[in-house]
């Protein structure tokens, strides 16, 4: 059942950009909405279920940014989300991805657990694309200073999870080259 739901909410993305494509932000909004309840109710019900999976683990993140990026991309294209705030995030995502496949390539490393960091920095985009949509169907002044609060936050988290992101590579790989049988250190 959670896998599903994580389906259904992929299945989802192209009525949501949709509906903002054309012009239907308060749809927009509760699409999103209903995207994100979605995403809470699954990993609520694979824990409460004990139907963890290794599929739900690398679907669940696939259907966030599936859902984030493309909004990211067609707000920024309708000129609702700047610019730099878009390439701040697809940058850090495209390092991430570079980063982990040079892991795995060189080292066969797996795990790419999210920090807090990451976390934040998604709860941030959430919050922004949130703001965005809704900003655009109630412009009241809390709804534009909170639009303006998430976008600086997104930029702001996607800058330090990055850079924690980094930092924990580094470590890693910099322990992980220490103990190998070529740098003349035991296996872990």
């Amino acid at each position: 059942m959670p896998n599903l739901l994580t389906i259904a909410r992929i299945c989802l993305a192209p009525f949501l950009v949709s509906a903002v494509l054309e012009g239907r932000f308060r749809l927009g909004f509760v699409l999103f909405v209903v995207a994100g309840v979605s995403d809470a109710l699954d990993g609520a019900l694979a824990r409460v279920l004990e139907q963890r999976t290794a599929l739900g683990q690398y679907l669940d993140p696939v259907a966030d940014k599936i859902l984030l990026s493309t909004l990211f991309l067609v707000l920024t294209h309708m000129n609702l989300i700047p610019v730099r705030v878009t390439v701040l995030v697809f940058g850090r995502d495209l390092g991430i991805l570079v980063v982990a496949a040079i892991l795995y390539t060189a080292v066969g490393r797996r795990e790419f657990k999210p920090s807090i960091y990451g976390k934040g920095n998604t709860l941030a985009q959430v919050a922004a694309v949130a703001a965005v949509l809704l900003y655009q169907f109630d412009s009241d002044r809390w709804v534009a200073g909170l639009r303006l609060l998430a976008l600086d936050a997104t930029m702001a988290l996607t800058i330090a999870s990055g850079l924690h992101y980094a930092w924990l590579v580094s470590r890693r790989t910099g322990s992980h080259g220490a103990n190998s049988p070529a740098a003349g250190g035991p296996m872990k």
